[in-house]
Parts: C-alpha cells; structure tokens; sequence
C-alpha cells in the first residue's frame, strides 16, 4: 500500500495540484481535506494503490460538484428575482369588480327596451350586421335601423351611467 506524504512539502504539493486542477487556489486547502475524508471512509472497505492520486480526483470531483450546486442554485435564484418583475397586465380585482356590475346594469338596460329596438341593436353590436343587412332583413329602412340602435345607445348610457 502506497503512502501519502507525511511531510509539509508533501501537503504543499497536493494543495498546488488541486488548485491547478481545480482553477481554485482558495478552496484547494477545503477540497483536500474533504478528499482525506473520504479516503479515509474508503479505505475501511477498500486498498487505495495510489492515496495522493485518489485525493487529488476526489478533490476535483468535489470542486466539480460545488461548482454545478453552485451554478443550480444561481439559476434558481436569478429565476426567482425574474418572477419578481413579471408584471401582470390583467385588471384589477376592483376594476373586473367593476365592470361585471356594469355589464349587469346593460343587462337590466337591455331588458327595459323594446323587443323590437333591442333585437335590432343586438343584431348590430352582437351580431356585427351592418345598417342595411338588419332593413334587408326585419324589412325596415335604413333610417329606421339608425333610429333603433341611437335610441338603444343613448338609453343604455344613461341607464349605466344612472341618468
């Protein structure tokens, strides 16, 4: 069984190795430590023939790790300051509030009308008919589909409005 360097010399030179291999001078003396213990955990069940050569691969496999936690954890949390800057176009809950109770009073407006006039101003704004396809269809002139649909608007503003 090979031996590790029992000397300062022998230390300095692991932890030069490391942080060459790892591109990290400041945690090289952190990874060989973590890379003691787990030599030290497996040697209990298996022979190391080369102890110097197994801290340094475990130090960089360590660096490696720490590396993509690192690299996960910064993604994770440039996701959530992204999240944070989402700006939501939507109305508000008060202005939805809002026009619900508006859409309501048109509702009831609706109701208030004639059959007649509604049915022609539903046809125009609903069913997006032009003046003269709605006299063509109820057999009424175009002035009269006008007639209709100006008295239907200005009640229903009034009504919404509460004039």
């Amino acid at each position: 069984m090979a031996q590790l360097p029992g000397d300062a010399k022998g230390w300095r030179k692991l932890l030069r190795t490391i942080a060459r291999a790892t591109h990290n001078r400041a945690d090289a003396e952190d990874l060989l430590h973590a890379a003691f213990v787990r030599l030290a955990e497996y040697r209990q069940t298996k022979d190391i023939k080369n102890p110097s050569a197994f801290l340094v691969r475990t130090a960089v496999n360590l660096s490696m790790d720490e590396f993509r936690h690192r690299r996960v954890r910064n993604e994770v949390a440039s996701d959530a300051a992204d999240l944070i800057n989402i700006v939501d176009d939507g109305p508000l809950q008060s202005e939805a509030l809002a026009v619900r109770e508006r859409l309501k009073r048109v509702e009831e407006g609706l109701g208030r009308l004639s059959p007649r006039t509604r049915e022609i101003f539903l046809m125009h704004r609903i069913d997006g008919l032009k003046y003269p396809e709605i006299a063509a269809r109820l057999g009424i002139s175009v002035s009269a589909v006008e007639k209709h649909v100006a008295k239907a608007s200005l009640f229903l503003a009034g009504w919404v409005e509460g004039w």
